[in-house]
């Protein structure tokens, strides 16, 4: 029965310690890690429609549908106040987000809708795969113009 019970305490010590986390660091952290997947999956797609990378029919749809994926999760939720490069140094979000939530929103939006059927569009030969790329990279282009620093 000990053992049980300090293996249960031992479980919670993880969670407890990123409860005690700045939510502001871990809100950063989060959106940078989203980012990131996306920068990683648009990157095998950028790589096929270039000729960079060869064509994979089924990395190039799972490389989509992992963008669609991530579409459907609550970005704006991540972007608390006192998050914005303004306020915190590791962070290229603009204040502009904080200021206009909604039209920021609005942006997502977008690139969740190129997103859509994106893991079908890429099938069928490394020509499909362009389109999508530049589908997609019009509507992070379109947020990234409003609400991104320059790095």
């Amino acid at each position: 029965m000990r053992l049980i019970l300090a293996a249960a305490a031992l479980a919670t010590v993880p969670l407890a310690s990123l409860a005690q986390e700045d939510p502001i660091h871990q809100a950063i952290e989060a959106r940078h890690g989203f980012y990131q997947m996306l920068a990683i999956n648009m990157g095998t797609l950028s790589g096929m429609a270039k000729g960079e990378i060869a064509y994979d029919e089924a990395a190039a749809s799972r490389a989509a549908a992992n963008i669609e994926a991530l579409t459907h999760y609550d970005l704006s939720s991540l972007f608390i106040e006192g998050s914005s490069s303004a306020d915190a140094k590791d962070s290229a979000a603009k204040p502009a987000i904080w200021t206009d939530l909604e039209a920021f929103r609005a942006k997502f939006a977008g690139l969740q809708e190129a997103a859509t059927g994106a893991a079908d569009a890429v099938k069928g030969g490394a020509e499909n795969v362009a389109p999508v790329v530049q589908k997609l990279g019009g509507a992070c282009k379109a947020c990234h113009d409003n609400y991104r620093e320059k790095s």
